[in-house]
């Protein structure tokens, strides 16, 4: 039987859609989790990671990737995870292998459980949920599904608002997103949207933005757009940096200086003390076509 919660989902889709949707929107419940003594201490580790959805297909079927993903996981131990592309399926492998002190909130971007996800992954120990909710990247956002700006899919975000167990109970939001692949249009008026949406949240709890931008940064108006909403990319702000990689290498070896199309954005007051694109593989082998981009915060 499912555990109550104390989450609360804010009422901001509509009602008779809503009541709809039956599928579940994460791994469990959502429960309440004490921090556990041996959970790390110091900074925020963060993790935006396009999973690439999972397939039969050789070389890089799902079953042929995961163990791989696996060893990343668990190696790179995120306190904050959003991801993109994940299936239904796909998803529930990543919250069992990242191990039992992780679960998800996300629903798929067409309102069920057959499309894609923006999975936002945490680490109980760490964090609790506070409060979520998804919007759809359109004229209607509220309208599970719904795509108005030519997009090639439907594109969505989902949002947590967090307390920290480790840090005094401090609250911050995150933001998790896929912007469109083919349309610079939907991408640019996707960032738009999301600038506003952030600039309705409480302006006194800081926010991180994780996703898959298809936009090189520095290099598309999205980006420009995103830092001109008051954000900041971490990578450019990071104490340290690890060497620049391209996050799309489509299995192929990664590429020193390439186009940097997967970000983790922040409030100006989060100090990002290391920020890095994780090249690991096993034998040649990696988990996804993307590098996950990683980012060790303090929020203030």
């Amino acid at each position: 039987m499912p555990r109550r919660s104390p989450v609360t989902r804010r009422l901001g889709l509509q009602a008779a859609i809503a009541a709809a949707v039956a599928l579940p929107v994460s791994s469990t419940a959502l429960s309440r989790t004490s921090a556990s003594a041996s959970d790390r201490r110091g900074g925020l580790d963060v993790m935006s990671f396009n999973l690439r959805f999972a397939s039969e297909e050789e070389p890089h079927s799902w079953a042929t990737r995961r163990p791989v993903m696996r060893e990343l996981l668990r190696r790179a131990r995120p306190h904050v995870l959003g991801t993109q592309e994940g299936l239904y399926g796909q998803v529930r492998d990543v919250a069992a292998d990242l191990g039992p002190h992780h679960e998800w909130i996300g629903t798929g971007r067409a309102g069920g459980s057959r499309e894609e996800f923006m999975a936002v992954f945490y680490d109980t120990r760490r964090l609790e949920p506070v409060e979520y909710d998804h919007f759809w990247l359109s004229d209607t956002p509220e309208v599970i599904g719904s795509n108005t700006w030519g997009a090639a899919y439907v594109r969505m975000v989902t949002w947590v608002r967090f307390r920290d167990l480790r840090d005094g109970g401090r609250e911050f939001h995150v933001l998790n997103t896929h912007l469109d692949n083919e349309s610079q249009y939907a991408r640019l008026r996707s960032a738009s949207l999301i600038a506003r949406r952030i600039a309705g949240l409480d302006r006194t709890l800081p926010v991180v933005v994780t996703g898959d931008f298809n936009a090189a940064a520095h290099h598309n108006p999205v980006h420009d757009t995103l830092l001109g909403a008051g954000l900041v990319d971490t990578w450019d702000t990071a104490a340290e940096r690890g060497e620049a990689y391209g996050t799309f290498h489509g299995y192929r070896p990664p590429v020193p200086g390439g186009d940097r199309i997967d970000w983790i954005l922040a409030t100006p007051g989060v100090t990002a003390h290391r920020a890095s694109v994780d090249t690991f593989c096993a034998d040649g082998r990696f988990p996804s076509d993307h590098l996950p981009v990683r980012a060790s915060l303090t929020l203030a």
